[in-house]
Order: C-alpha cells, then structure tokens, then sequence
C-alpha cells in the first residue's frame, strides 16, 4: 500500500528529500538515537498548542482523543457541514492526502487551516527581523487547503501560522514567498507534493546532501557514511544540494572537481553550470583539491591584517530562539597575547524574566566597553545582530548608536565572515568553529558540544534549577570563548 501523504512529510521534504526516503523505507536500526534538543522541540510544541487552546476565546471542539481514523475522519467532517466555529485535531482526507490539522477555523462560509507553531511565523528580513513566509509552514498549510477543496470546504488558498509570540500571521498561498521567488507557495507546494509522490511510489531515490541542519537528524550517521562512501560533491563547504544536481552529470564527486581545469567549463566569465560562477567554481575547485589531498593544510588566498591589542574579549552568547531569550554572554580576555592570562567572564540569567535578560545585557556592555581599547573577536554576525535587537529591547541600557560603536569593525572583528570566508582555506567539510577549532587541535569538555544542545540546557535550567546543568551550560560557553581564541591564532600562524 503506498503511503499517504501527510504536512509532517511535506515539512521534512522542503528540509530534506533523503529523510523521507530513509524514514519511510530505511532500516530503523540504523537510525540515531533522537537528540534531547528535538524531544524538547516536540515537548514544547505540545505545551505550546496546549497554552493556546486554553486562552482561546472561542469554543473548541476538541477531536485530539478519537484514535479509530475512520471515526476521526466521521467526526471531522461533521463538525464541518454544521459549521463548528473551530475544531482542533481535526482529521481530513482526501487524494491519498492526509492532515491532522492544528486547527480548522469556520470563515466565510467554509474552512480555514491554522497551525500553531512554537517558532517564528516567517524569516529573513535585515538583520534577521521578520520577513518572508516559512516554506516548510507553507507546504503544511497548502497541503491542508488542497484537502479542504477536493473536500468543497475550503475559504480560500491561505492559511495562518499562529506563531510563538502570540502573532497570527497570514499565509496568502496564491503570492511568492519574496520578490526574488518565481513560483507562488502553491505552486511550490504542487512542485513539493509531486516529488514526495515520486518518493512514495519509490519512482525516484533521492540523494542526500551534507548541511549545517543534518546533525539534528536521526540519519545523520548513515547518511554521512554514505556522502563519503560517495565522494560526494556536497562535502565541499557551502556546495550545496542544488549546486551538486547541477553539476552532477559532468563532474559527480569531489576527487573529479579536484582534477578539472576550471577554465575549460568558463565561457566568456560564466560557468557552462547553472547557478554556478566563474569565480565560485574555482574555489569549490580549489576546497575539491584540498579535500582529495591527505596531506593539505589551511592557506590564505588573500592578505589580512588582523588588529591586535593588549587586552582581548573572545565573546559569544547563547540565545534560547523559542523563548526569544539571551540566556548568556560569555567573555574570555586575554592580556598580551598570553595564554596563561585568560580568565573567563559570564553573564548569565538565573531566571527567563525580562528583568534578568536586561541585568545581563546591561552588564555584559558594560564589561565589553570597560577597556575601550581592547580587541573584540567573535564568530559570526548573530552576536551584532541579537545586540540590535536587545538594545531596542531595553533601550534605557544604551542606545543603538552605543551599540554600533561596540561593533565598529575598527574594534570588533568577525572572524567568520571577515576573515575566514574572506581570506582562508581549509581542507574540511564547512567553516564552523567546532570544525576548525578542532582541525586546530582543541577539544570541547562536554561530549555533546552544539548551540542546540545548550538551548537544552537552559530548558532544563528553567525547569530544574540544577546547579550541573547550569555549569554545563557555563563550560560549553567558555570552550566557544576559547575556540574562537584558538582559530585566531591558528590564523595568525598562517599570516606569519
């Protein structure tokens, strides 16, 4: 019997088409073991959907305990000819589709979808605000609306997200996801549905493809396995799924990227590959080379001048995205360029009200900017990006022009987009900090080192007070600190 067609599917097609495929057909005894981030993520998007029910205004029909689907499905459909106002845990059917809708609101004469998510109802935007529709919210609303109409039920091509912060945001199906999108979500939702129907039908074997969200999943041991077994192209940092299908039929691994000659794919400055520039295929070839070498070290292919100062701050934070909470700001200073003078400086919030949120920021400002002089060194854009949002936050603490001077690039230094992306090479798989700290010879204290996993953590802090969790917490910290530390002077040694 070919499986049915359900959101969660859909949703974890747009992440990934492999896991549909192992989930549905691969040997369980190969998976891992759920992580405790995503069982958290599953914990809180039930107590979520529970806090929302009992706030609801409106009555509620209530379906979430009919388990018999025919029945499930008797009921649903019911509820809807007699025009119930709202119905949770509604099952709908229809195609070989099938949907356990969050909940179905009677508008207009009919029905439409809404899901209650514990994140954010859209991303991007400037400095990571709110911006465009989450494709993997879209598929799961779109594929609840294509129920709803083959059923004659359905208000019209939207839906709404009602997301963490309370905010009920609309999800107009029949207009792009952003000016740069061709398709509308509908028809990206068709595009999604044909190929989980191929899946399903095992008319098509996806392959899998290495990225940043992998580690999260519970194939993330064979399929890595298998990358490697393969050779495959997406083992090059940020060569991704769609760059790999566009140039699979000519150079299918990474050893042949390492062999070619660029120039002999280059006419007239592009690429005879689609999405893939003159000056991109020549660094994929060059990270191809470095890959297939045992023997390749770390180089730079541009001149740096990186700033130094008597005193430095090696800082990073640690943000609860769920919650919309920074939790800590962890800061290692060192003095003269000596090891020994390190010590590390953390504040955190013994509680998630706004009042500890504030304290820590206020105090964290006031280390950083404490020696003005001193180099400041970070990973990534999201510490200058979460100091915007906290300044505007609480901004009795400083002012957004305080907060621009803190990260004047004069100052403070990204060392990711900066100096890493900008300037070096590495013979490794992606350019985060736990693969080049550790290509550089440093170790984490916990066995599980991940932001993820830290969010966690702080969960369980919220809940238990437990003064272990909360050193955990504190110790993964202090290792980002440090690992930043160490990555630049691994950096400083190749400029020397």
């Amino acid at each position: 019997m070919t499986p049915a067609i359900t959101a969660s599917l859909l949703y974890n097609l747009v992440q990934c088409p492999k896991r549909v495929e192992r989930d549905l057909f691969g040997d369980p005894a190969e998976r891992d073991a759920v992580s405790p981030f995503v069982t958290m993520l599953w914990q809180r998007g039930t107590l979520y959907e529970a806090e929302v029910l009992a706030s609801c205004r409106l009555t509620v029909l209530d379906l979430s305990s009919v388990k018999d689907a025919a029945e499930h499905e008797r009921l649903t459909l019911e509820a809807m000819r007699r025009g119930e106002p709202l119905i949770y845990a509604g099952r709908i059917q229809a195609g070989g589709l099938v949907g356990i809708q969050d909940l179905l609101r009677f508008e207009n004469g009919s029905y439409v979808p809404v899901d209650i998510k514990s994140g954010r109802a859209e991303e991007g935007g400037e400095d990571d605000h709110d911006g465009k529709p989450k494709l993997h919210y879209a598929v799961q609303l779109a594929l609840y609306v294509d129920i709803l109409e083959q059923q004659g039920l359905s208000a019209g091509r939207y839906g709404f997200i009602l997301d963490v912060r309370g905010r009920e945001v609309r999800y107009d199906l029949t207009t792009a996801r952003g000016p740069k999108t061709r398709l509308t979500l509908w028809e990206e939702y068709k595009t999604a549905l044909t190929t989980a129907q191929a899946i399903v039908s095992k008319t098509i074997t996806p392959k899998g493809a290495l990225a940043s969200s992998c580690k999260l999943c519970h194939w993330y041991s064979p399929c890595v396995a298998g990358l490697r077994a393969d050779d495959d192209l997406t083992l090059i940092p940020v060569l991704g799924r769609a760059i790999r299908d566009a140039m699979f039929d000519t150079i299918d691994s990474v050893s042949a990227l390492a062999a070619i000659d660029p120039e002999a794919f280059i006419q007239k400055g592009k690429t005879v590959f689609k999405g893939v520039g003159a000056e991109r295929l020549k660094t994929f070839h060059a990270r191809a080379r470095l890959l297939s070498d045992p023997n390749a070290k770390p180089y730079l292919k541009a001149p740096i001048a990186l700033p130094s100062s008597e005193v430095e701050f090696f800082f990073d934070i640690e943000v609860d995205p769920l919650r919309d909470f920074t939790y800590l700001h962890g800061i290692v200073e060192r003095r003269g360029g000596d090891n020994a003078t390190e010590r590390f400086v953390a504040f955190f919030t013994e509680d998630e009200s706004p009042a500890s949120e504030r304290s820590a920021f206020a105090d964290a400002i006031s280390f950083l900017n404490s020696v003005p002089d001193a180099t400041i060194w970070y990973y990534s854009k999201y510490e200058r990006t979460i100091y915007r949002k906290l300044q505007e936050r609480y901004p009795e603490v400083c002012s957004a022009d305080e907060i621009e001077r803190l990260f004047n690039p004069a100052r403070a230094i990204d060392l990711y987009n900066d100096v890493v992306t900008r300037a070096t090479e590495w013979p490794t798989n992606d350019q985060s900090i736990k693969t080049l700290a550790k290509y550089l010879g440093f170790s984490w204290r916990d066995n599980n080192p991940s932001g993820a996993a830290s969010i966690e953590w702080f969960d369980r802090w919220v809940r238990e007070r437990d003064p272990a969790v909360k050193a955990r917490i504190l110790d993964y910290n202090e290792d980002d600190c440090r690992a930043t530390r160490v990555l630049l002077d691994g950096i400083r040694e190749l400029a020397s």
